[in-house]
């Protein structure tokens, strides 16, 4: 089963370090993933630029708005996104409790991608 793992943190608090501090992040994160690629466990993923990027297109009586930022203030802003493949919710459970943007602050939203239509 497939399943993208969502990555939050507290932007504010990562702007707060330093460029070498969120380098290693980077870099510890990226070997971590890119470990279990040959395994055909990970099999994608991406950062995000700040919200401070981010454009939210939605409907309101039949006309289109665009708003620049999220659409909703949080105290944790999507910051990437992980593909994996895995046997069950456990073993993706276990990969996300590893990684070390948990350790950095992040927290970690798993959930399983839908496959054909809505049911």
């Amino acid at each position: 089963m497939r399943y993208m793992l969502l990555m939050y943190k507290d932007e504010k608090v990562y702007e707060q370090m330093s460029a070498q501090e969120r380098g290693a992040i980077f870099q510890e994160a990226t070997a971590f993933s890119e470990a279990l690629r040959p395994s055909g466990f990970y099999q994608g993923g991406e950062p995000l630029q700040p919200t401070s990027t981010a454009t939210t297109v939605r409907m309101k009586n039949g006309k289109t708005f665009m708003t620049d930022g999220p659409f909703a203030e949080t105290k944790e802003q999507l910051a990437g996104y992980t593909i994996v493949e895995a046997k069950d919710l456990d073993e993706v459970l276990a990969f996300a409790a590893r990684h070390p943007l948990v350790r950095a602050g992040h927290s970690i939203e798993v959930r399983p991608i839908r496959v054909g239509p809505p049911k």
